[in-house]
């Protein structure tokens, strides 16, 4: 794991420790702690500044999803359905250290259907939203470990979930080719983004209606689909679901998109091994405002 600053692109330092694939990092809210799940069977909690490991989870099997709540207190992840271990979310309150000592987490919630491929806090911490392999969204609460609501708006895995900025809002990306806008409280579907590859990644603006999507067929499965080949990035219009324009520069599908918080520029890492930073023309604000 990696810290960088986005501003010139010089590295600051890495967390070593982990001996497998990272799938997921977060950071608390003020960016005191990082957390990352690993195929190594572990979840660690990291000072961001030092990168000094302070806390380690061992699991049964690969960390495939983590994250802080709200008030970056409690943290939540869940493992992979593999080696005869079904898929879990635990819950651990960093308020008590024994939790982690123990390895003893206050709740563990079974996923025995499908696993859970990406999952995100809801607002104010309150429930978790999970997506599956199956194509299914989950609600869970953080305080009893119920279900409170489950939908299936898409048909195939749900490669990532991210909220809007005011976490009134989710998109979804998947692999049936599209991106979906969902309420965060009701999960009703809102909108859809439709492409013609498998979407991987999913972002919404922190300033303007616009979307972005990233994504790209895999190499396994280029002679077994009858789809274009290759890797995407487009903009969608969020509410006329209509793409507006492509950007190029990867040579390899693309797994992740975010927007920097400003609104200003957004980041994207491919499995060409690079992330790359783009900034918005001047005239991508003017006419935003002028429209």
């Amino acid at each position: 794991v990696n810290v960088w600053y986005s501003v010139n692109g010089e590295r600051l330092g890495t967390y070593s420790g982990h001996t497998g694939a990272v799938w997921c990092v977060d950071a608390d809210w003020d960016t005191r702690h990082v957390l990352t799940g690993s195929a190594d069977n572990s979840c660690r909690l990291w000072d961001c500044e030092t990168g000094k490991q302070l806390a380690l989870v061992k699991t049964s099997s690969a960390v495939r999803t983590c994250g802080f709540d709200f008030g970056g207190n409690i943290i939540m992840f869940s493992t992979d359905k593999q080696m005869g271990y079904q898929c879990f979310v635990s819950f651990f309150d960093l308020r008590d250290p024994a939790q982690i000592e123990n390895n003893e987490p206050y709740m563990k919630i079974p996923c025995s259907d499908s696993k859970i491929t990406s999952a995100v806090w809801g607002p104010l911490g309150e429930f978790i939203i999970a997506g599956h392999e199956s194509g299914e969204l989950n609600q869970f609460s953080a305080k009893s470990g119920e279900q409170l609501s489950n939908i299936k708006e898409h048909t195939k895995q749900i490669n990532d979930i991210q909220t809007s900025r005011d976490m009134t809002m989710f998109i979804t990306a998947s692999k049936d080719n599209t991106a979906k806008l969902f309420d965060c409280t009701s999960l009703e579907h809102l909108k859809t983004f439709r492409t013609e590859r498998p979407v991987n990644s999913a972002a919404l603006s922190p300033i303007f209606d616009h979307v972005v999507l990233g994504g790209g067929q895999e190499a396994m499965d280029v002679t077994t689909t009858s789809t274009r080949i290759g890797k995407f990035e487009a903009f969608f219009h969020l509410p006329f679901e209509e793409e507006f324009g492509r950007v190029k520069g990867h040579f390899g599908p693309i797994n992740s998109v975010a927007f920097h918080p400003d609104g200003k520029s957004y980041s994207s890492g491919g499995e060409d091994g690079y992330v790359r930073i783009h900034y918005f023309d001047p005239q991508y604000f003017e006419f935003e405002f002028e429209a």
